[in-house]
């Protein structure tokens, strides 16, 4: 019982601990890894109140067994096909240059020889892949021709990481029990990796099949389970490792019409067995060992940083890629990442070095992944301003400066419908768009669609806003949006614009700033979706279309009484309840003379708009 209460408490530590530093770690823009990090060192080695740090990892090392899963079944091989070139190239090529400089630098300074030092120069070599992707997602980066980049140079390191722990129990020193050769070591492993192929291209799938005609969730679930650990343990006993085997085994089921389910189910046990991991490597982290070697920490992680940096510069600029995105990508993937925790703790428990090398390797990676928003800051600083127009627009501008009845700015949901209105119409629309994934897919259907960032004014020029009649603005972002209609507005006092609002308040603000037309990107497909409800309901047809324009003109009201009074006005003209009919059938009769003034004051809008 006493034991018991224990686990209890530890687990509601460990819990406790997650809750509060990953929101607070990533709110700092450090990411949850770190916060992670920092929990368990909090919990374990400052606060003594869990010591048996190394058992919670073994448990936790299912986190990452999981995640390689997740990473197999993400990779169709057509997916791989068309990122080949910048996947197994300029990828791979890192991956070996970085790993070797390093490996050679780590052997040079004594810090370890042999096989652990290849160990903890490949291992250094691999980036974070949390922390990169979280960069690229909040500047919008990720379609972007250097972020593409990045993300293929990501993958081949997740990838790097399956021989990676394959060959850690090579390099182990063997028991005296082991009576086998490692060649005979390195047969089986192969004859287990031939076993697991064949079971999923003959069992996985028809296994499925049956579970998923008996329409039974939680036995998906569990089969879902069932052959991540599976192919993990046949893995382990062959003496490779269970990431490999779940890795392999969400290969298999990649083309499986049951991915995305899999994928859907293994979350949730993937991300709570993950943040596990990263807490347990806080916990066993030696903090005297990290004390001890503070200067050569602080001397590591610059020389880290640098030589990745280095090597990915040359290798981007040796491929094609212009100075800008070389010194964004090398700015980006300088530091260490998590996957090096995992190769650390594997080589540790398999005595290629000791523990309290593995603390050392785990702080060295720590700050430089604290330190990676700040080198991604330093880019700015390092880019040729001469070089932003050839980076930014590589597609051919031709024709678009003859100009077009309309410039459309922003290709998403919204901008696509409405393009179809003005195609139908038969006017010429001219449209760029900052996603190079969006341009090269509305590209094949035809569409006059340029890659260009809308905030350049440059950009704008080249697009022919000089000769267009409306300028649209259909961007995502309202930061973007409100960027580029300021930038219009001062070039181009005299242009009409067009834009989509965000939201209610981004419409008011839209309004302040002299826009021609706005709408709100979900207010049409709301109303009519109301309206359709009620019919479904029984309500008559006339008698719904005139409860949404009622709406309509409601909402048009309230929008110029807050126009002038604040957000909090007009708050009696919502409906917060039902009512009555009579109204609605005949409204001029029950409203006063203010509500007819809005009502005149509304309609004097919507007819300036129009």
């Amino acid at each position: 019982m006493e034991t018991t209460t224990i686990i209890y408490s530890q687990a509601l530590m460990l819990l406790a601990g997650a809750v509060v530093a990953a929101p607070l770690f990533k709110r700092l823009g450090l990411g949850t890894i770190l916060g992670y990090l920092a929990a368990g060192i909090l919990i374990g080695p400052v606060a003594q109140q869990i010591t048996e740090g190394e058992e919670i990892l073994h448990v936790s090392e299912l986190g990452v067994v999981f995640l390689l899963f997740i990473i197999g079944l993400e990779l169709k091989p057509s997916r791989l096909w068309q990122m080949r070139r910048d996947i197994f190239g300029v990828g791979t090529a890192q991956v070996v240059i970085t790993g070797a400089v390093l490996s050679f630098l780590i052997a040079f300074s004594g810090l370890l020889e042999g096989a652990g030092s290849i160990v903890a120069g490949f291992g250094l070599a691999l980036s974070s892949t949390a922390f990169a992707m979280q960069i690229l997602e909040e500047n919008n980066d990720t379609n972007t021709r250097y972020g593409q980049r990045a993300f293929s140079i990501l993958l081949l390191q997740d990838l790097a990481i399956v021989p990676l722990l394959a060959i850690i129990p090579l390099m182990a020193a063997q028991a005296p029990e082991d009576t086998t050769t490692p060649l005979e070591d390195f047969a089986i492993a192969i004859a287990a990796v031939a076993a697991l192929f064949a079971a999923g291209r003959y069992l996985l799938n028809p296994l499925f099949q049956v579970i998923a005609r008996t329409g039974a969730r939680d036995v998906m679930i569990a089969a879902a389970l069932l052959v991540v650990m599976g192919a993990a343990t046949m893995m382990q006993l062959a003496g490779l490792s269970m990431a490999m085997g779940a890795f392999l085994a969400g290969v298999l089921l990649a083309e499986s019409s049951y991915r995305h389910e899999l994928e859907a189910d293994i979350e949730p046990f993937r991300g709570i067995l993950q943040a596990l991991f990263f807490m347990a490597v806080g916990l066993s982290l030696e903090l005297q060992v990290v004390a001890e070697n503070l200067l050569s920490i602080i001397i590591a992680v610059p020389v880290l940083m640098l030589v990745k940096s280095l090597v990915l510069y040359g290798l981007c600029r040796a491929t094609g890629s212009r100075h800008n995105d070389a010194v964004r990508i090398g700015l980006l993937l300088p530091q260490g990442g998590e996957f090096g925790f995992v190769l650390f703790t594997a080589a540790a428990a398999a005595g290629v070095f000791s523990q309290a090398t593995s603390s050392l390797l785990v702080a060295i990676v720590t700050l430089s992944m604290a330190l990676t928003p700040v080198a991604a800051m330093l880019s700015r600083r390092l880019m040729h301003k001469q070089d932003e127009l050839a980076e930014e627009i590589e597609e051919d501008f031709e024709g678009a400066g003859a100009g077009a009845d309309v410039l459309m700015i922003g290709f998403s949901r919204f901008a696509q419908i409405a393009s179809q209105i003005l195609l139908a119409g038969g006017r010429d629309v001219t449209i760029i768009d900052h996603s190079a994934a969006r341009v090269r897919q509305a590209a094949t259907f035809g569409f006059r669609i340029y890659f260009g960032d809308g905030t350049r004014l440059d950009v704008l020029r080249a697009a022919g806003i000089e000769k267009a009649k409306i300028v649209a603005v259909c961007t995502q972002k309202k930061e973007v949006t409100d960027k580029i209609i300021d930038l219009v507005h001062a070039e181009y006092p005299n242009a009409r614009i067009f834009a989509r609002s965000y939201d209610r308040l981004h419409t008011l603000e839209l309004r302040a700033r002299g826009v021609d037309y706005e709408l709100r990107e979900t207010f049409e497909s709301g109303l009519l979706f109301g309206r359709k409800t009620l019919e479904a309901l029984g309500v008559n047809g006339d008698e719904a279309i005139g409860i949404m324009d009622d709406i309509r003109r409601r909402d048009e009201a309230r929008l110029v009484l807050q126009e002038a009074e604040g957000i909090t006005a007009g708050r009696d003209m919502l409906h917060s309840r039902p009512v009555r009919p009579e109204p609605l059938v005949k409204p001029k009769r029950e409203v006063t003379q203010p509500d007819d003034a809005l009502a005149d004051l509304a309609d004097e809008t919507l007819e300036k708009a129009e």
